[in-house]
């Protein structure tokens, strides 16, 4: 099932699949690293987070956007090991995309590490394209415009 984040609930699980699935991922120093932990509940606050979740409330994977007049940013996806390759990271995105587009987005943009072969396959998928490399922060900038 997908829902609404559950802030007290959901929280600890969603910081375990960051740590599991995007920390590893991530060309940032320790230093950096230990700066994004600390804003995670911020930012959290600052967007729409979306999870999918078991009868029993175990989450499977979730998925953290904001919207900036026509853009929908897509900050964070993250799929347990467990429930890869089970569709949870398309439905995410779906009902990330229709939400957006329901309020006016014309286009998405994500951000994926280089050297995460699967996430950029996964997006290149969906219709996203690579629109450029950033170097300092060593990931690409992957964006998908939808027709109005």
């Amino acid at each position: 099932m997908i829902r609404y984040r559950k802030p007290g609930q959901d929280d600890p699980m969603i910081q375990q699949l960051i740590e599991s699935q995007l920390v590893p991922l991530s060309h940032m120093t320790k230093k950096e690293i230990d700066a994004i932990r600390k804003d995670i509940p911020a930012r959290l606050r600052r967007g729409v987070t979306l999870v999918a979740s078991t009868q029993d409330e175990r989450i499977l994977a979730f998925i953290h956007f904001m919207m900036h007049g026509e853009l929908l940013y897509i900050d964070m996806l993250a799929v347990a090991s467990t429930a890869q390759r089970k569709r949870w990271g398309v439905r995410l995105m779906e009902h990330a995309e229709r939400f957006a587009v329901s309020r006016g987005c014309r286009r998405a943009k994500v951000m994926v590490d280089i050297g995460n072969q699967t996430g950029l396959a996964f997006y290149q998928k969906l219709g996203y394209t690579i629109t450029r490399i950033i170097s300092p922060s060593q990931c690409y900038e992957l964006e998908k415009a939808w027709n109005p």
